[in-house]
């Protein structure tokens, strides 16, 4: 095991610098299904794991494709902040890096830890307990963040105008937008992880949304614009 996991690594990195080895029609048609059927994506890795016999992605071309959209948003967001050139480098450091995969590797090691500790189901495969792979939690994230970026990134950049006023229009639909755009998240992992066939209670997963819904419905009054909020940090760059 500990070999077969090496030498996956070793061919993602091998492949990472290897454009022509990646299949990025593949990781265009997933990225399609997460925006529109994301249950279908995790067919596929049901499929890979009967395969190949493990469940995360040997090909980095998910995760290059993501880069270059958030390099394309980056510059969209660094024209309407007026951040300049550098500010353009910090601001894509700082979503590609940090947010999606500092915290991508914090939310990975978060849920592995807790699958592995808290919904193993002790089924047995070939006479060994199946766990979760640290590198499948990895995938999960970037499956997640992908469709919650074409919300907060994609969408918001073209509604940019009406969502930075203090009206309670902006405010409603500010609101709305990041509470699709976080749902995303929550829902796709949800589904990434109740795929497992040797996990079990996942749906605690989705209890995520109470919190989210409680900030949503308190934003209005309160009158929270969270893109102004998110434009204020960024502007600092």
């Amino acid at each position: 095991m500990g070999n077969s996991l090496e030498s996956r690594k070793m061919v993602f990195l091998r492949r990472i610098v290897k454009f022509k080895h990646m299949d990025f029609e593949y990781a265009s048609w997933q990225m399609l299904l997460l925006l529109v059927t994301p249950h279908k994506v995790y067919k596929n890795f049901q499929y890979q794991k009967h395969t190949k016999h493990y469940w995360a992605r040997d090909d980095p071309a998910f995760l290059v494709l993501l880069a270059g959209f958030l390099f394309i948003t980056s510059v969209a967001f660094t024209v309407v902040l007026h951040n300049g050139v550098l500010g353009f480098f910090l601001f894509l450091l700082w979503v590609v890096f940090i947010d999606c995969i500092g915290i991508g590797l914090l939310v990975a090691t978060l849920m592995w830890f807790i699958c592995n500790r808290v919904f193993q189901s002790k089924s047995v495969e070939g006479g060994t307990v199946q766990r979760v792979e640290w590198a499948y939690a990895f995938d999960v994230h970037l499956n997640s963040f992908f469709p919650m970026m074409v919300v907060l990134h994609g969408i918001q950049i073209l509604l940019w105008w009406p969502l930075t006023y203090q009206t309670i229009f902006s405010v409603i639909l500010s609101d709305v937008l990041w509470f699709v755009g976080i749902s995303y998240y929550i829902f796709i992992t949800f589904l990434g992880y109740s795929t497992l066939p040797f996990l079990q209670n996942t749906v605690f997963l989705l209890y995520a949304f109470v919190p989210i819904s409680v900030l949503a419905i308190l934003a209005i009054p309160m009158q929270w614009n969270w893109t102004l909020i998110w434009k204020h940090f960024y502007s600092s760059f």
